[in-house]
């Protein structure tokens, strides 16, 4: 990849300012505050990391995808290779959509840095980009090896959040024994919140009409729907770039929602409503509510200031599906 290729050269043209030939520690110019540096790229690892920290005053916490740039367009700049060259825990979310990660890892500064990448925690739980039916024309710029094109959108599962919640406390702990107690008390407690309402979502979707969702839209969703057993249908698969549907998945998709008598047609945060309104269009009844799940690819530094978080997020996307699904 193109990108790649130009991500090394910025690397080692950054490296090389930054440092002197022949050094083997890191340099007065880069600042150290004594604190441990936690790198973030997108808004949910921030969060579990933040109320695992808490009050603690040891850890430095840094977002690099803060300024509502999508997850898989997010260009890195110069500063941000040397942050995470640099720092002590990198959490990123690993497959196509940021393997210019990989790049800087090779070039990272710090020895003992934690590398913390989510779809490697997943291991053998990964799931592929599929649904009951994506009808869309499938995008296949993300696939793997194996002609499999793996879902990276992991963090929209509670229950892969409990799982990364504890990988995080466990480096911090491992990094600063000193307040380990302190990062295992707070992951404890957000762990609880975190099963609260993961409990939440199943027993709303026990109570639920129907157990099938339509997305006029990509589909980023497949771990949160099928850790509750949720069916989805969807026109485009969650890292596809298309943005408009054939009136062949329309009809289809119309077909669907009329089949299974649902309520609603779903899009995702970010996206307009244009294949909505034309799936609406052609079903029977042509009264369905257009409804948006946010999969958190693109909150912004004010979203954060104002006071969203993850469950705060969480408990949106719960309001939608009670409503998608009654």
């Amino acid at each position: 990849m193109q990108i790649r290729k130009i991500l090394s050269v910025l690397l080692g043209l950054t490296l090389t300012a930054v440092f002197t030939a022949g050094c083997t520690s890191a340099p007065e110019s880069l600042p150290d505050s004594g604190k441990i540096s936690v790198v973030c790229t997108i808004f949910p690892q921030y969060d579990w990391a933040e109320n695992i920290i808490g009050d603690t005053e040891n850890a430095e916490l840094t977002l690099l995808c803060d300024n509502g740039a999508d997850f898989h367009s997010y260009q890195p700049g110069t500063d941000d290779i040397v942050t995470i060259s640099t720092c002590d825990i990198l959490i990123y979310v690993g497959g196509e959509a940021d393997s210019w990660i990989e790049d800087a890892l090779e070039g990272a500064v710090n020895p003992d840095m934690i590398p913390l990448c989510l779809t490697d925690i997943m291991g053998g739980s990964l799931k592929t980009e599929e649904c009951e039916a994506i009808l869309g024309e499938h995008d296949h710029e993300h696939d793997h090896a194996e002609g499999e094109s793996f879902d990276e959108h992991v963090w929209l599962s509670l229950k892969n959040a409990m799982l990364f919640s504890n990988a995080i406390s466990s480096a911090l702990c491992t990094l600063d024994a000193e307040h380990a107690a302190e990062y295992q008390t707070n992951a404890e407690a957000y762990f609880s919140l975190l099963s609260d309402m993961d409990a939440d979502f199943q027993a709303e979707v026990d109570s639920s009409q129907r157990k099938t969702l339509l997305f006029a839209d990509r589909y980023p969703f497949r771990y949160l729907t099928e850790d509750y057993g949720l069916t989805s249908y969807a026109a485009f698969p969650g890292c596809s770039s298309e943005t408009d549907a054939s009136f062949e998945t329309i009809v289809e998709l119309a077909k669907a929602a009329d089949e299974h008598q649902l309520p609603a047609v779903l899009t995702i945060d970010g996206s307009n409503s244009s294949i909505a309104d034309a799936v609406i269009s052609n079903t029977a009844e042509k009264d369905q509510k257009i409804l948006t799940l946010n999969s958190m690819q693109s909150v912004r530094r004010e979203d954060m200031d104002s006071g969203v978080t993850y469950l705060s997020i969480m408990e949106e996307n719960l309001a939608v599906l009670r409503e998608a699904l009654n």
